[in-house]
């Protein structure tokens, strides 16, 4: 039995339509390049399309704005329903009294069960440049018995509000809820594509003109248990238009190249098909995995017990199953990724937009690597071997004349994982929001998405390459 398609494969589908029609540690190490493998999902078999609406360029033409609420004086400043902010290393938000309840039916398992409940809502963010698209992350501890809900509130530039949209209804395991996306969420000025506020049409408007986010934290009724949430923003931009973007001139963060560890997505094909049909559309958790270890944090071996200990790598295996997105019915989920690697001791994540490779350059400085998202034909990425609808690899470093190092998950093994890309190739299938496939058609690109991941308490030279690039 085929699966739906997920819902940015019907999104990309309407795009192309629309177009149509109208035209960490301080050490630095290199390795010898290697050959590349092929990936599960590819643009010439006609995969289901993981790539996200098209997004916004360079700096030039695609204005970025992310905010985030992570300090003791911001949990303070927002609105609270029975929430409480804490201090300490790293303050949060817990529950201190219920202020609410939910009977909830998980529509993964059709269980009903109730929760009492808290809030959050933040001031409101008003952007400089209005948005065509909003991505949320956040970072938080669900204990068993736990979970939470991230919601948009946003008003546009005709004065009128959105819907409470639902961003993500998430927790760390799996034992309470099936975290989920939430689809069919709509007003017909925008909409809500698994993980992503899209405007429905950013030339007529209207946009998003500012914004709150609205988190809500479960608990089982009579519990003193409470979620912990250390981190909540988004991601807002416009949507240019782009089929090339200007190339980058490599700067001072050539020849360096970051530790990163080396996953295959492919050697775990046919693993836990439950989980996105196996390795072969792992690309999302073995870069995030990756990521994860190159910071020095692993799942325990109490947590890799549930894997079949014939398999390599169990750690991809477990991060496959707690990235896994049961509505979109796979582990791509942007905002997932970024809450899973923050579920590590002292890790944080967030999904935003970057401008340029030199952005990457001053992180990879820093010592931090980049999960970037891209679409490609494989005549468009020389080296890669084939094409694909979406995926996703990790940016480990750039070689001595500025190509891209890449750890790339599409590879027949461990040993092969490590690629060199030209970078005029990489920018443009990175930043790009237009694209042909294969068969011709204009489809999406990302656009400049990514995954960054770094230590709850950055190096003064993390802290000022993170807010370089608008992370704060």
């Amino acid at each position: 039995m085929t699966r739906p398609a997920p819902r940015r494969t019907v999104l990309t589908a309407a795009l192309a339509a629309v177009a149509a029609t109208a035209a960490a540690p301080a050490t630095l190490a290199a390795a010898a390049p290697r050959a590349a493998g092929r990936p599960g999902e590819t643009e010439e078999g006609g995969a289901a399309d993981r790539s996200a609406p098209a997004r916004g360029g360079p700096a030039d033409s695609a204005p970025v704005d992310y905010t985030g609420w992570t300090s003791y004086t911001d949990w303070r400043c927002g609105e609270r329903g029975g929430t409480r902010p804490v201090a300490g290393a790293r303050p949060g938000l817990v529950i201190d009294h219920p202020s609410g309840s939910l009977d909830y039916t998980d529509p993964h398992t059709g269980t009903t069960a109730t929760w009492d409940s808290a809030t959050w809502t933040s001031p409101v963010r008003t952007l400089e440049h209005p948005a065509s698209e909003l991505i949320a992350s956040w970072n938080a501890r669900t204990p068993a018995g736990t979970w939470l809900q991230v919601e948009l509130l946003g008003t546009y530039t005709d004065g009128t509000a959105t819907p409470a949209y639902v961003l993500g209804r998430w927790a760390s395991g799996d034992g309470d809820i099936k975290r989920t996306s939430v689809d069919d969420q709509t007003d017909g000025k925008s909409s809500v594509w698994t993980d992503t506020f899209s405007v429905d049409d950013a030339a007529a408007g209207p946009l998003l003109a500012s914004y709150r986010l609205r988190a809500t934290l479960y608990r089982r009724p009579g519990s003193r248990l409470t979620p912990t949430l250390w981190r909540l923003g988004a991601m807002a931009s416009t949507i240019p238009d782009r089929f090339t973007v200007p190339a980058s001139v490599p700067g001072a963060g050539a020849g360096i190249e970051l530790p990163v560890p080396r996953y295959s997505q492919n050697i775990h094909k046919g693993e836990y098909p439950e989980y996105d049909n196996g390795g072969e559309a792992w690309c999302s958790p073995t870069s995030s995995q990756m990521v994860v270890e190159y910071w020095g944090r692993r799942p325990s071996a109490a947590d890799l017990a549930w894997v079949d200990p014939a398999f390599a790598d169990p750690q991809v295996d477990h991060a496959a199953r707690f990235t896994y997105d049961y509505q979109y019915q796979g582990c791509g989920n942007w905002p997932f990724n970024a809450a899973y690697a923050a579920t590590y001791r002292d890790l944080q994540g967030v999904v935003t937009r970057l401008r340029s490779l030199d952005d990457v350059e001053r992180l990879i400085r820093a010592g931090i690597p980049v999960i970037t998202s891209q679409s490609f034909l494989a005549t468009e990425l020389d080296g890669a071997g084939y094409g694909t609808s979406g995926h996703l690899m990790c940016v480990a470093g750039f070689t001595a004349d500025g190509d891209v190092v890449a750890n790339d998950p599409a590879s027949a093994s461990d040993e092969v994982v490590r690629h060199v890309y030209k970078r005029a190739q990489f920018e443009t299938i990175w930043l790009r929001t237009k694209r042909y496939n294969a068969s011709g058609k204009v489809s999406s690109g990302t656009g400049g998405v990514c995954y960054l991941y770094w230590p709850a308490h950055p190096s003064p030279g993390q802290r000022r390459a993170l807010a370089a690039v608008g992370i704060s």
